[in-house]
Parts: structure tokens; sequence; C-alpha cells
């Protein structure tokens, strides 16, 4: 892919994945050539998560430290060792509920509009039915609500599948290592100016169960986070 005055753009996929292994060739595998490189990190996983996503043609890290935050955290850190520098980073989930079809609309913003940061938004008649919790639901309209109260933000959704210029995550200097790692970057971006945009995205049933939205403990624990993150940055 190139931009508006032809120069190729690098761009690399983080795919954090936790026992994955039903699932990860299959997102792997419906990335789009767009993608330079993709990184799936495996976050401790005991099954063939890596055996699989290896086998699907991606770069296979280890991060033994359990979170999502940890997982993208040691892709950038990848990334960052590498003698080619890196345009845009696309992150999305191991699960397969994202379409990585979608990749290039995703881009687009940057591409055409010079945005620096696109999330993808999981609008209510492009999700499958059950895709989606009640408190998922919920967390989301809460947090989006309170960004709109605090920041007059925009967003209307904490979707992991987003795309933002190299340089400009790395000048977000993300911290979180667990559950808060998408709010966060949604609030950086927003204390910081970043221009940004949402683009809607489908959202199917993911492949096997999850680790927060599908345990008590990881969707109080992801409320927690979420709400800590974004009061903290309120009052600051």
């Amino acid at each position: 892919m190139t931009d508006s005055d032809g120069k190729k753009l690098i761009i690399k996929v983080i795919i954090p994945a936790f026992n994955e292994e039903d699932s990860i060739a299959h997102v792997v595998e419906h990335i789009p050539d767009l993608a330079d490189e993709v990184i799936v990190v495996s976050n401790n996983s005991t099954d063939a998560t890596i055996k699989n996503a290896k086998a699907a043609g991606a770069t296979v890290l280890s991060e033994t430290r359990k979170g999502y935050g940890y997982a993208c955290l040691k892709g950038m850190d990848y990334i960052s060792r590498q003698s080619t520098t890196t345009d845009i980073v696309v992150f999305l989930d191991g699960d397969y509920s994202d379409f990585p079809e979608e990749m290039d609309e995703i881009l687009q913003p940057i591409i055409k509009n010079d945005k620096d940061f696109v999330v993808g938004a999981r609008i209510k008649k492009w999700r499958e039915p059950g895709s989606m919790t009640t408190p998922q639901i919920f967390g989301n309209w809460l947090a989006t609500s309170l960004m709109k109260l605090f920041f007059n933000s925009e967003f209307t959704d904490l979707g992991p599948f987003r795309a933002i210029k190299y340089e400009k995550l790395l000048q977000l200097k993300m911290q979180d290592k667990t559950y808060g790692w998408t709010v966060e970057m949604q609030l950086k971006a927003l204390r910081q100016n970043l221009s940004y945009a949402e683009v809607p995205v489908h959202y199917r049933n993911r492949i096997g169960v999850s680790k927060v939205s599908g345990t008590i403990k990881g969707a109080l624990f992801a409320g927690i986070k979420i709400l800590g993150w974004i009061f903290k940055y309120s009052f600051k």
C-alpha cells in the first residue's frame, strides 16, 4: 500500500493470542496482503497456538506474562528492533471475532485523510447475535459516554480492531499490561489531540471461550481497569 505521494507504507499487524489454537490460523490467513508482517504474540499459551500461527505464515513471539497489554507491548518491542521503519501498526484479536478482511477499511482514514488513529466500531446492525455480552455492551456504552462527557470524544466503541501511525503509537507511551490497553490508547489519543476516526466493522461470535467477557472475574476486572483509566485521565 502507498500513501498519497506514492511512498510504500510498511504495515505491521500485532495479534495477542492466549490459547487460540482453533482460531489463530483463520485470523492470519484472512489478513490482506496489505500487511508486510503479521506478528502473533502467544501470551503464555499452553495449546497449539504457536504451531498453528507459524504454519499460517505469521511471525510468532512468546510473552510469558499474562495480559493483553503485555502481549501488545511485546509486539511493539519487536517492531522497534527492526531495521526497517514501520509506518502503521494494526491491532486485532486472535479469536476470529474480528473480520481481518476489513483491514483495508480500517486503514483508509489514515491513508486518504491522514488520520493518526482509527478504531473499528462494532455497530449493532453488523454484530452477530451473541457476539458481545451484556456486560461488554454496557461497558462500552459507559466508557465511551464518560469519554464524551470529559473529553468531548466521538468514540462509540473500544473495539480491538484498530490502526495507528507507528510514530503516534510511540508518542502515546503505552503502559497498561492487562485489560485497560484499548481504553488507555483512546484516552491518550484524546489527551494528545491525535486526529482519529471510527470505521464501522462487522463482528461475530468468537471461536472458543472469552478469557475476559466469558468469565465474571474477567468482566469485573476489565470494567474496573477501564473505569480506572478514564477517571485517572479525567482528573489529571
